[in-house]
């Protein structure tokens, strides 16, 4: 079947094995020291640096090409104070009503609670946003496929190329978070997916100790 779409040579730079060996572990070594940062300095980071880090993660495969995403990046103090301020109020409903204990026993480790400082201390805020279905000019709806898959691959690309350029980075998800499309005025076919603190920790940021899965542990080869 003839592609209705022009094709052009794929550009793939095939690497000899050593090379190849040498780049991939450059990159675990990279990502292994990758932890969930809740402690942020207010230094400035460089936005160019942060831009491309999203054009980075704009080059994911999605549902028939539809990339169904939009990143918003807020750094105005009173945009973050009040979102900080929204989703407290929806985490202190989270742990004071809605979380079960099991929920609670699970994240006792970590030590966290409904507060968030960490939506205000960091330098910059992005929101990132699926889009179910797009609008046509007519405002006719058109859908997209595998929204949630293609959203998921992209900001595992962000946070992977926001942590190789040297900026720490936090997976935060307060529930429901409808407040970020009011706050950041989005339109009604765009929904929060997650909100990703980013900046370079505070001196005196630590992280608990995790231990991750071994590979033995987590790859099966048949």
């Amino acid at each position: 079947m003839a592609s209705e779409i022009p094709l052009i040579p794929y550009e793939f730079r095939r690497f000899d094995a050593a090379d190849m060996r040498s780049r991939a572990q450059a990159l675990f070594d990279r990502m292994q020291l990758r932890r969930s940062c809740r402690f942020f300095s207010d230094d400035a980071i460089p936005l160019d640096v942060v831009r491309t880090a999203i054009h980075t993660a704009a080059q994911a495969p999605s549902g028939a090409h539809k990339q169904p995403w939009t990143f918003v990046l807020v750094t105005d103090p009173a945009r973050k104070r009040e979102i900080r301020l929204a989703a407290e109020q929806e985490e202190q409903e989270t742990y004071g009503h809605r979380m079960s204990e099991e929920w609670r026993r699970a994240l006792a480790p970590i030590g966290t609670d409904w507060r968030k400082p960490f939506l205000e201390h960091a330098p910059a805020l992005i929101v990132v946003f699926r889009r179910d279905y797009d609008l046509d000019p007519a405002g006719e709806r058109r859908k997209n496929y595998y929204v949630q898959e293609s959203v998921g691959i992209a900001t595992g690309m962000l946070i992977t190329a926001l942590q190789n350029a040297g900026i720490a980075t936090l997976t935060h998800t307060p529930s429901p978070m409808g407040f970020l499309a009011r706050i950041l005025g989005r339109p009604i076919n765009e929904k929060p997916f997650l909100l990703l603190p980013v900046g370079y920790p505070s001196e005196d940021c630590v992280v608990p100790a995790f231990e991750r899965k071994p590979l033995d542990e987590i790859l099966i080869e048949i």
